[in-house]
């Protein structure tokens, strides 16, 4: 498998700052870690369906006004 291009390493990083927004507190830091770790290494091991969809959900929901998940 080959390392992610340029592209690919931004949208993941900014997946995993804006899940500490979306989810405060350990969940929001435990995603992020998550994302930032398959980021360096995971993409080595193939399989990446799951942290993709992870990343959509995080990109995609929208934040209230106090940067929380909306319900």
């Amino acid at each position: 498998m080959s390392p992610m291009d340029h592209h690919e390493k931004m949208r993941l990083r900014a997946a995993a700052f804006r899940a500490t927004r979306l989810y405060p507190g350990p969940v929001g830091e435990l995603i992020s870690k998550e994302i930032l770790t398959w980021e360096e290494f995971g993409y080595r091991l193939g399989g990446t369906q799951l942290i993709m969809r992870l990343v959509d959900h995080v990109l995609q929901s929208p934040l209230t006004s106090s940067g929380e998940a909306a319900a």
